[in-house]
C-alpha cells in the first residue's frame, strides 16, 4: 500500500492512508488513544506522553519497568531556566530524546511529548509556574527554541527524532484561585500584552524551533475559548507562523468548553467549532463521541475531518512510523543500554549545579571548608528529600542524592528534620533542630516547598514559608556558632527578607527542583567544588505585592489611576526580595564594550503618513530588515576574582518612548566560563527589527527612533536610530 511506501513523499502517503479510511476510522483517529484498523495493519498508538524535564509516566503513553525501570529525571524547567545556558537547554533535548526513543523502540513509550510548557510565569503565585522558562518572553522563547529543537533532532529533511509540543497556548496561567479554575476563567488580555509577551515563546518555538505541535488551553481568551478560536490557531500558529505539524487540545478541554463554559448551545456544535478553528487532535474522548453527529447535520464535511487528519499522519510519518519495524530505522540502535547512562547521570548534575542561584553570602561565608567546617548540621523538611527533587510532570528517576547524602560525602552530618513535612503545622522538632545546630560548625537549612504547597491545579495564597519554617530559621540561625546556610527548594519565588535581613543568616541559596542529582549539586556548590553562575528568571516579590494584583488581572502595564502595579521586572517597578537576572559569584566579573555601534539608519521600504504614522515610532512592516545587518556588540568580560567561574552576560534595552514600551527588557544573553584573572572577548549579535522594537497599544510592531540604551550591568551604551527615506516608495 501506498503509505506504507517510505520512498514516497510524505504528503503523498497521507494521501493515500486517508482515502482508504472509512469517515468512521477517521473520527477514531482524532483522539489521543487512537484506534487500530486492523484491515490496513494500523496499531492503535497513544498520542499523550510528557517529557517535560525527562521522560515521564504523566500520561498514558509511556510506562517504566522491565528493561526501562527509570529514566534521567532533569532539573525542573524554572531551574534549568537560571543557567541561561542555551547549549545546555539543547543537550537536555538531545538525551531526553535519546531515552524517548529507546523506550519506544522497547515498546514503552511514544513518539510525541506534549512537551515544553512555555508559558509566561506572570504570576508568583502560580502552581506550574514551576515547568516554566519563567517571566521573561525572549528567555522563554530561547528556551522552547533550544529545548524543542533538542528533542526533535536533526536526522535531516522533515524528519523528527520526537515530537515536541509547545503548550498551553495562550494567556494560560491560573489554575485555581480564590474561587476561580482554569476550567471557567476567562482571560482579559490586550493585543499588546498578547502580542509582546503572551505570544511569543509560542511563536519562537513555531518559527524557530520548528515544533511539531502546540497544545491549546482550558480558558478563554477575550471570551473566546483558544480550542475553538480561528484567529488564535489557524490563522495565527497555522498561517502566520506557519506551523508544519498539529494542533492538540489540552485534556478535556474540548469537553469543558461545551460543558463548563456553555460556549456552544449542542456539543455537535462544540466538535464542529474546534475542527474548523484549526483543532487536530482532542486529548478525550469528546470529538470520537460528537464528530459523526456533526457531519451528519451538516456542521462540518468529511474535507474537515481530512484536513485534520493529514496534520495529524505528516507527523507520524515524519517520526517513521509507517515505515516498518523501529530498530530497523535511523534511532533504532537505541534501546535499554541508552537510559540513565553514567553521562545521562552527569549531565543531570551539571544542570544542577548550572542552576542553582546564590542570592546572599555575608562576608563571603561560602563555601564552607571541610577542614574548618567539619560537622555540619543538616536541618529542614527538604534536607534528605528525593522525589521533591523532581517537581511535577517526572518520571521515575535513576537513582536519587538527596541534601543529606549529598553534604555527608564531605563532611560528618548530624540530621534533623525541624518540621515533619514542608506545611510544618507545629514547632515540637524545632528544639532538637536547635541542639543539632549547637553541636555542629555550621549549619544548613533546606527549606522551602513542595508539591503539596505548589501544583497544577494547586495555586499558592501567599509567598511567605510555609507554617513555622521562618521561625525554625530564624532559631537555628542563633543557635549556630558557625555560618548557617539557608538552601530553598521551590519553583516558585518565596519572599525571605526575613532571611535576607537577619544577620545571623550567613547565606541564602536557591536550587528549584534540582532534580535526582540535586544533593550532589547543593553540596559541591556549599563547599566550593562549583561556582554558582545561575540568576533568577523570575522576579521575588515581597508578600505585600500580592494585595495589589488579583492573580485574574491579566495585565502586565501598570495602571496609576487604580494603583495596580504592574507585573514582572519589564513593567514592574516596586520593591522587590531579589531581582530579575539576580545572582551572586564566589568570584568578581567586569564588563567593558570594545565595540559597538552608535547610529544605525532603517531602511524604509514604504511610507504612507497614515499608516507608518510618524517617524517616531515605525511599524517594522514598513522597514526593510533584510538590508539591516546584525549589530556586532563585542564585549570585554573579565573575571576579576580569585575563583574560575561561569558568568552570564545580559543584555538590557530601552527605548526612547516608553508610553507603551518597558522601562528596559531582555535582548539577549551568553553565558561564558572564565579561569580567574582571565578575560574573553564576546560577540553578541543584536537584531534591529526583533530585539529593538515595541509594540503599540494596537497590537502593532515598530521601532522608536531616537537613541536606545543598552544595559550590561552598570554599563550604558546609547544607539542612535533614524528613518532612511533613500529607497522609499510614497
Amino acid at each position: 500500500m501506498g503509505f506504507c511506501k517510505a520512498s514516497l513523499g510524505i504528503e503523498e502517503r497521507v494521501k493515500d492512508l486517508i482515502g482508504r479510511l472509512t469517515a468512521e476510522e477517521k473520527i477514531r483517529l482524532l483522539v489521543n488513544n487512537a484506534v487500530a484498523v486492523p484491515r490496513l495493519g494500523i496499531r492503535g498508538y497513544e498520542w499523550w506522553s510528557e517529557a517535560l524535564h525527562g521522560v515521564s509516566n504523566v500520561g498514558p503513553g509511556t510506562k517504566f519497568g522491565g528493561p526501562f525501570p527509570g529514566a534521567t529525571s532533569f532539573p525542573q524547567v524554572i531551574t534549568t531556566v537560571a543557567s541561561f545556558n542555551q547549549s545546555l537547554w539543547h543537550e537536555i533535548g538531545r538525551v531526553v530524546s535519546d531515552e524517548a526513543r529507546a523506550m519506544y523502540n522497547g515498546g514503552m513509550a511514544g513518539l510525541t511529548y506534549w512537551s515544553p510548557n512555555v508559558n509566561i510565569f506572570r504570576d508568583p503565585r502560580w502552581g506550574r509556574g514551576q515547568e516554566t522558562p519563567g517571566e521573561d518572553p525572549i528567555l522563554a522563547g530561547k528556551y522552547a527554541t533550544n529545548y524543542v529543537r533538542g528533542l526533535q533532532g536533526n536526522a535531516g529533511g522533515k524528519r523528527l527524532k520526537v515530537a515536541a509540543c509547545c503548550k498551553h497556548y495562550t494567556a494560560y496561567d491560573l489554575d485555581n484561585w480564590n474561587g476561580v479554575d482554569r476550567y471557567h476563567f476567562n482571560a482579559k488580555v490586550s493585543k499588546q500584552d498578547l502580542e509582546d509577551t503572551y505570544n511569543v515563546p509560542f511563536k519562537a518555538c513555531v518559527v524557530e524551533g520548528k515544533v511539531a505541535s502546540v497544545m491549546c488551553s482550558y480558558n478563554q481568551v477575550n471570551g473566546k475559548p483558544t480550542c475553538a478560536d480561528r484567529d488564535l490557531l489557524k490563522n495565527t500558529i497555522r498561517g502566520a507562523w506557519g506551523l508544519d505539524g498539529y494542533i492538540v487540545s489540552d485534556c478535556d478541554s474540548v469537553g469543558v468548553l461545551y460543558g463548563s463554559q456553555h460556549f456552544t448551545r449542542t456539543p455537535e456544535e462544540a466538535a464542529a467549532s474546534t475542527i474548523k478553528a484549526g483543532l487536530d487532535l482532542d486529548c478525550g474522548p469528546f470529538l470520537a463521541v460528537h464528530t459523526a453527529t456533526a457531519v451528519g447535520k451538516g456542521l462540518l464535511k468529511e474535507a474537515d475531518l481530512n484536513n485534520a487528519l493529514a496534520n495529524l499522519l505528516s507527523v507520524q510519518m515524519r517520526l517513521g512510523m509507517f515505515d516498518g519495524e523501529p530498530t530497523a530505522q535511523t534511532y533504532g540502535n537505541l534501546g535499554p543500554k541508552d537510559v540513565c547512562t553514567p553521562a545521562h547521570k552527569q549531565l543531570a548534575l551539571e544542570a544542577a549545579r548550572q542552576g542553582i542561584v546564590l542570592l546572599k553570602n555575608r562576608a563571603a561565608s561560602l563555601p564552607l571548608s571541610p577542614t574548618r567546617h567539619r560537622t555540619v548540621a543538616v536541618i529542614g523538611p527538604n534536607s534528605d528529600a528525593t522525589e521533591t527533587m523532581i517537581g511535577n510532570y517526572a518520571g521515575v528517576a535513576c537513582e536519587y542524592t538527596s541534601p543529606l547524602q549529598g553534604i555527608s560525602k564531605y563532611v560528618k552530618t548530624i540530621h534533623e528534620k525541624g518540621c515533619t513535612d514542608v506545611g510544618c503545622g507545629g514547632d515540637q522538632l524545632i528544639t532538637a533542630a536547635e541542639e543539632a545546630a549547637r553541636g555542629a560548625d555550621a549549619a544548613v537549612l533546606v527549606v522551602g516547598l513542595d508539591q503539596s504547597i505548589e501544583a497544577e491545579f494547586r495555586d499558592r495564597n501567599g509567598l511567605l514559608l510555609p507554617g513555622h519554617q521562618q521561625e525554625l530559621v530564624s532559631r537555628v540561625a542563633r543557635a549556630c556558632r558557625g555560618p548557617t546556610v539557608v538552601v530553598l527548594m521551590s519553583g516558585g519565588p518565596i519572599d525571605v527578607s526575613f532571611a535576607k535581613n537577619d544577620a545571623e543568616i550567613s547565606a541564602i541559596l536557591w536550587v528549584g527542583y534540582p532534580g535526582q542529582a540535586g544533593g550532589a549539586a547543593i553540596a559541591d556548590v556549599l563547599f566550593g567544588a562549583t561556582n554558582p553562575g545561575g540568576k533568577l528568571p523570575m522576579t521575588w516579590y515581597p508578600q505585600s505585592y500580592l494585595a495589589k494584583v488579583p492573580m485574574t488581572n491579566m495585565g502586565l502595564r501598570p495602571d496609576p489611576s487604580t494603583g495596580y502595579p504592574g507585573r514582572t521586572y519589564r513593567f514592574y517597578k516596586g520593591p522587590v526580595v531579589f531581582p530579575f537576572g539576580f545572582g551572586l559569584s564566589y568570584s568578581k566579573f567586569s564588563h567593558s564594550i570594545a565595540e559597538a555601534p552608535t547610529r544605525i539608519s532603517l531602511p524604509l521600504s514604504i511610507f504612507s503618513p497614515n499608516s507608518t504614522s510618524s517617524f517616531d515610532a515605525i511599524k517594522v512592516s514598513h522597514i526593510d530588515c533584510a538590508a539591516i545587518s546584525d549589530l556586532g556588540l563585542q564585549i570585554d568580560v573579565k573575571n576579576t576574582g580569585t575563583a574560575d567561574g561561569s558568568h552570564t552576560i545580559l543584555v538590557f534595552a530601552s527605548a526612547p518612548n516608553e508610553i507603551w514600551s518597558p522601562e528596559k527588557h531582555l535582548i539577549r544573553f551568553e553565558k561564558v566560563h572564565l579561569m580567574a584573572g582571565s578575560l574573553q572577548r564576546v560577540r553578541i549579535g543584536i537584531r534591529v527589527c526583533d530585539h529593538l522594537s515595541r509594540v503599540d497599544q494596537f497590537g502593532t510592531r515598530r521601532i522608536p527612533t531616537g537613541e536606545h540604551k543598552l544595559h550590561i550591568g552598570d554599563l550604558t551604551h546609547l544607539i542612535s536610530l533614524h528613518a532612511d527615506l533613500k529607497n522609499v516608495k510614497f
